[in-house]
């Protein structure tokens, strides 16, 4: 039972030593002393979220801006679905959802791709919807939005991650689809 207590008594200070250490705080959720705490999921209300043709056959530029008054947290993947399809683009490099701050004013950037070009295989859909984080609605375009006025062809669709400027998702979109 001593054992037990000294044990016990010595993690519980190992504990405490490496809390202190790193900044840590011992209550859940909380910042580390001196910091400011993470940014919350921005508010679907406070983000503009456009799209605009990509350039390239099957390919759409898409973007979020921040609106509100404080730095906010969307998914790093956009969500892109396709109406009557199951499913959402891929991620190019192939990620897990993580956290992207936007500063008030801020816009990320991404590119979708639809289909491979010259493909004949897949769906034709009349309009896709982007969210910035999986939690919200999102917004709906239609075809001729995306430059796509005979529409959508979707066959394995693939999106960028939210990027900081247009040339570097297209860059991204570019590298991971050779």
């Amino acid at each position: 039972m001593r054992l037990s207590f000294a044990l016990t008594a010595a993690l519980t200070a190992t504990a405490a030593v490496a809390l202190t250490a790193t900044g840590a705080s011992a209550a859940p959720g909380a910042a580390p002393a001196g910091t400011a705490a993470r940014p919350g999921v921005c508010q679907e209300k406070a983000l503009r979220i456009s799209a605009s043709p990509g350039g390239q056959r099957h390919v759409a530029r898409i973007a979020v801006t921040n609106r509100g008054g404080s730095a906010c947290v969307v998914d790093r993947i956009p969500t892109v679905t396709f109406r009557g399809l199951d499913g959402s683009a891929e991620p190019v490099p192939p990620a897990t959802s993580g956290a992207y701050v936007l500063s008030p004013g801020e816009r990320g950037y991404a590119a979708v791709r639809t289909a491979a070009p010259g493909t004949t295989e897949g769906h034709v859909v009349r309009t896709l919807s982007v969210a910035a984080d999986p939690s919200h609605h999102g917004v709906t375009f239609g075809a001729a939005a995306v430059g796509m006025d005979r529409g959508i062809r979707v066959w394995e669709p693939v999106s960028t991650l939210w990027h900081p400027s247009r040339a570097a998702a297209d860059r991204a979109l570019a590298d991971a689809t050779r």
